[in-house]
């Protein structure tokens, strides 16, 4: 039997709170920091002009079992939607359909034998089982391995550049080749894509984990950011955060890795150089309210010269809403020039590509307008990453740690979140016993 311990979580976003249910349950004591000011990580709606949603979107596919098991555990099965999408492809100024065979045989700018290729290696990625052996492989040769060079350059380059900027031709394959597969897992048929969205929003599921942990006991608290993990000995003895200082028995950080060698200082060199050595993406995402919709697709990538985004999602194409919702990030390492820019630079050049998606588009459609900013968006996987990450159980007895990088080679969504979470629980309570 787990003798009862006191631990300290660092972080409410959905792997900070998942890893605190599963602790209770387990039949420790948990207290849950978090150094916002809200609940939710990347998972937290904010008020837009009367509409409650999220700063960064989300969509579920069929292959999200670890979302699927914990709302259920939560109650919450009744309120996660199905719903057909379609998919766009805005190349050098003019709109295509996109996602289906038919339509990529229709597309004019690639031959037939590049068609091929494409819809063989999405075919190939759908049905991989082990990842080991693409952890090794660079993501961009083994697309042009694939495709060939003419066809990764009008279907993949953009995103990769406009996404990874200088990590763009050093990023692992498993981590592409798990994004294409997870998509196209859910597709209901060759021919229809559908998405799944949570009534409510991920608040729900959020609001669902703080009623769950509170009731048993669990303390969650708010703009109280950690300054040190105090340790005696080689073991965790407390936590000191913004009006905290709390004796514990364990500390499981599930904040950005970046952060932790400031709150432990305590850590190894070379598990501080570890964590040093793993580079991050941060995003500037404009989110607009608009009176009409603005195309037909929930989802559109997007190579055009004049257009510095990846791509766009129209989230009410998933997800009705009252109005349109349509998202535009922005991706980019802190260290660029334009990522500490105002947020009116994002939405006005937001309102230009807009304009060239659909010329009809007008300034008076916009209702409201806001941009959010956040330095770990994406974590950056290069080959071999499976051999770069540090273990989650730490020199540190009783300090364990994991971020959005533990998702690897799965990419961000909240079923990952709850994964890790899961999982980070468990690794301490077999360490703590």
């Amino acid at each position: 039997m787990t003798s009862k311990k006191k631990i300290v979580v660092i972080g409410a976003g959905p792997m900070g709170l998942a890893c605190g249910y599963a602790l209770l349950k387990a039949g420790h004591e948990v207290l849950i920091c978090e150094a916002g000011d809200r609940v939710g990580g990347m998972s937290a709606s904010f008020n837009f002009e009367g509409l409650e949603i999220e700063r960064y979107y989300h969509f579920i596919c069929a292959t999200d079992q670890p979302l699927f098991d914990a709302l259920k555990e939560l109650g919450l099965s009744d309120k996660l939607r199905w719903r057909e999408t379609q998919m766009g492809f805005y190349y050098q100024g003019k709109l295509y359909d996109w996602g289906r065979p038919d339509k990529l045989l229709l597309f004019p700018h690639l031959g037939m034998i590049s068609k091929l290729r494409y819809a063989l290696h999405v075919m190939y990625a759908k049905g991989i089982k082990d990842w080991t052996a693409l952890d090794r492989e660079e993501a961009s040769v083994w697309i042009r391995r694939w495709i060939g060079a003419k066809a990764y350059d009008v279907l993949w380059e953009p995103l990769f550049r406009l996404k990874f900027f200088e990590y763009a031709q050093n990023l692992s394959a498993a981590w592409i080749g798990t994004r294409i597969q997870r998509v196209a897992k859910s597709r209901k048929s060759l021919f229809t894509e559908e998405l799944g969205y949570i009534e409510g929003g991920s608040e729900i599921v959020v609001k669902a984990y703080c009623s769950r942990i509170e009731a048993m006991g669990g303390r969650i608290v708010v703009n109280a950011p950690v300054t040190r993990v105090m340790t005696a000995g080689g073991k965790v003895v407390g936590l000191a955060a913004k009006g905290i200082e709390e004796a514990c028995d364990a500390v499981i950080s599930t904040a950005p890795l970046k952060y932790v060698p400031r709150m432990v200082p305590d850590l190894t060199p070379a598990e501080r150089d570890r964590i040093n050595a793993i580079e991050n993406i941060g995003v500037v995402c404009a989110i607009f309210k608009l009176r009409r919709p603005l195309t037909k697709y929930f989802w559109m990538n997007i190579n055009d010269a004049g257009m510095q985004v990846p791509g766009m999602i129209e989230y009410t194409n998933l997800n009705p809403l009252a109005n349109t919702v349509v998202y535009v990030p922005f991706y980019m390492p802190k260290t660029h020039p334009k990522y500490n820019a105002p947020a009116e630079t994002f939405i006005n050049e937001s309102r230009g590509y807009m304009h060239r998606i659909n010329p009809e588009f007008q300034d008076d459609w916009v209702l409201a307008a806001h941009a959010s900013r956040y330095e770990f968006a994406q974590t950056v996987c290069t080959p071999n990453f499976f051999e770069q990450l540090p273990g989650m159980a730490t020199s540190i007895k009783g300090f364990f740690m994991a971020d959005t990088s533990y998702y690897y080679p799965e990419d961000r969504s909240i079923a990952e979140s709850v994964k890790v979470g899961e999982r980070l629980a468990q690794v301490a309570d077999e360490n703590l016993r």
